[in-house]
């Protein structure tokens, strides 16, 4: 990923944060993944009473690229409106390392960027057995 291509799909993330559905934590999120061929697709998160039925910034961007252009993902954005580095649950964890495998994960907060691999946050993965 070049420095443009990480600013764009960042600002992406951004438009998707002003989107964020969080009425009851006020904790908004967004994100943007961008695929191989430089598709970006972008999510906010979105709460709803039963917290059970609510849907992370990560998961909505990659659910639409994956309803997209069949095109491996080969990195996310993501930001938080905290302005604090925002790390990935483990549900959204598991998603990326299995629809998104070799994905660069991208955090930014008020202090700068870090880059991490899927591998990172996910060391030991779940993986269904093989018969």
């Amino acid at each position: 990923m070049t420095v443009k291509q990480i600013q764009l799909l960042f600002s992406k993330a951004e438009d998707a944060l002003k989107r964020s559905v969080a009425p009851y934590s006020g904790f908004r999120v967004g994100a943007a993944v961008i695929s191989r061929g430089g598709r970006i697709y972008t999510g906010s998160n979105i709460e709803n009473p039963s917290l059970m039925l609510s849907m992370c910034a990560e998961r909505t961007a990659l659910y639409k690229g994956l309803t997209g252009v069949n095109d491996p993902f080969v990195a996310i954005a993501i930001v938080s409106g905290a302005g604090d580095y925002c790390f990935p649950c483990g549900a959204c964890r598991q998603l990326l390392y299995e629809f998104a495998p070799g994905i660069d994960v991208y955090l930014k907060s008020k202090k700068g960027i870090k880059k991490f691999s899927i591998e990172e946050f996910l060391p030991y993965p779940f993986r269904a057995p093989v018969p």
